[in-house]
């Protein structure tokens, strides 16, 4: 009697067969490579720097400001200190976070802001204007300034606000510019005019003038680059999803397994192999784009490679739903856009943060997005990461459970 063949041979012998089949898919193949190579150069690409100054601009210029509402309040009777009064008005502008521009009219603050005119910071501090219908060319070492926000004064607004007048100020705005940065302005200018005024704001502050919850993270902000790390590894393991549903849906359509079932070989190996061979494929991919961007450190290794682990499982299961559901590459590709696009909204959550609505945070992929993003970014460790593992863990679960079912029930009518 034949010794019966062990569950480790079975799986080998046909984990064996889909590497030969994934490496000779020239297609699949290369676009593995190309975005290994895509991402993580656009990685490198991408700036590491943040300016954390909101550049704002005025019209006219502070020193125009106090030449009209000195003459005003001479005319008016009253004496201004110059050097005192002027520089007042110059503190109250240059406010840490502020990176003030001046214009010398309304029409040019305009332009700049829809983009009609180039603003350019020299390398020596100061500012420059250039016309893009002119083919005008920045200086050497000057860096361009992109304007969203500017005020328009009176000239005699300095004058007005001490003569207890109500002059009329325009802020302007570009229209990517959230509705909080517009209301700041608005709030600036009224603060503005409460100060040069004498008076106190309208309202009471604790002892401590600002209070922070959290990590306060004034002078370290998070730069695109940084923001990359985590949607890089997320959307490598998304990739595969593409490569396994193909091999999956191919066997099926091709009768594969029907051929393989007829030897030792049972469902459950089968399930088993393509589950170990697509969690290991996007589980290698994903370290080593985290590797050549620099994500793992001495503390953090184990938990990212949990947290990758993870995700692995979760699209591996939705392979499964993809690959056994398509009847056709086209199918196929219908299927994986139906399953993957609500999964990839937490990564643009992530990528441009804000208040994260309810209903994304049930989608499966959020757990691994935040915990990807809180451990490569916010250096994250086990103990505040507990949470969102269990809920990352239950989701692999659900979806490697619906994964299972439907292709073993595919496999099982053919």
């Amino acid at each position: 009697m034949h010794k019966p063949i062990s569950t480790g041979r079975l799986l080998a012998a046909v984990l064996k067969k889909d590497i030969r089949i994934y490496s000779r898919n020239s297609i699949y193949l290369f676009l593995t490579i190309l975005s290994l190579v895509f991402f993580v150069a656009i990685f490198w690409i991408v700036p590491d720097s943040v300016d954390e100054e909101l550049p704002f601009a005025i019209t006219p210029p502070l020193s125009v400001i106090f030449a009209e509402s000195k003459t005003a309040l001479e005319t008016a009777g009253i004496p201004v200190d110059d050097a005192t009064r002027l520089a007042e008005l110059e503190s109250t502008f240059k406010e840490e976070g502020l990176q003030l521009i001046e214009f010398a009219g309304a029409d040019e603050l305009q332009r700049a802001i829809s983009g009609e005119l180039l603003v350019y910071k020299t390398a020596e501090g100061g500012y420059i204007f250039l016309d893009p219908e002119l083919d005008q060319k920045a200086p050497k070492g000057a860096s361009k300034v992109n304007l969203g926000v500017g005020i328009s004064f009176p000239p005699t607004f300095f004058s007005a606000v001490l003569l207890q007048q109500k002059p009329q100020v325009t802020v302007y705005a570009d229209a990517a510019v959230p509705e909080e940065i517009r209301g700041a302005m608005q709030g600036f200018v009224r603060e503005l005019a409460f100060s040069l005024a004498g008076k106190e704001l309208p309202v009471e502050l604790p002892p401590e003038d600002t209070i922070i919850l959290g990590r306060d993270r004034v002078g370290e902000q998070i730069s695109m680059r940084a923001r990359m790390r985590p949607l890089i590894a997320f959307f490598i393991m998304m990739m595969e999803t593409f490569a396994l549903a193909s091999l999956i849906s191919n066997e099926v359509l091709q009768r594969t397994v029907t051929a393989l079932l007829v030897t030792p070989l049972r469902v459950g190996h089968f399930l088993l192999a393509k589950t170990i061979f697509g969690t290991i494929l996007a589980l290698i991919q994903a370290v080593i784009v985290l590797v050549l961007v620099g994500a793992f450190t001495v503390d953090n290794w184990l938990l990212l490679l949990l947290i990758v682990l993870l995700g692995s499982l979760i699209f591996t299961a939705v392979a499964m739903l993809v690959g056994s559901a398509g009847k056709d590459f086209i199918g196929q590709l219908m299927f994986s856009l139906l399953f993957l696009i609500p999964l990839m909204i937490p990564a643009f959550a992530v990528l441009f943060p804000g208040s994260v609505a309810s209903w994304v945070r049930v989608l499966p992929s959020y757990p691994i997005v935040k915990l990807l993003y809180d451990v490569t970014i916010h250096e994250t460790l086990w103990a505040d990461s507990l949470a969102l593992l269990g809920n990352a863990a239950l989701w692999s679960l659900v979806i490697f459970a619906a994964g299972l079912f439907v292709l073993k029930r595919k496999v099982a009518t053919l």
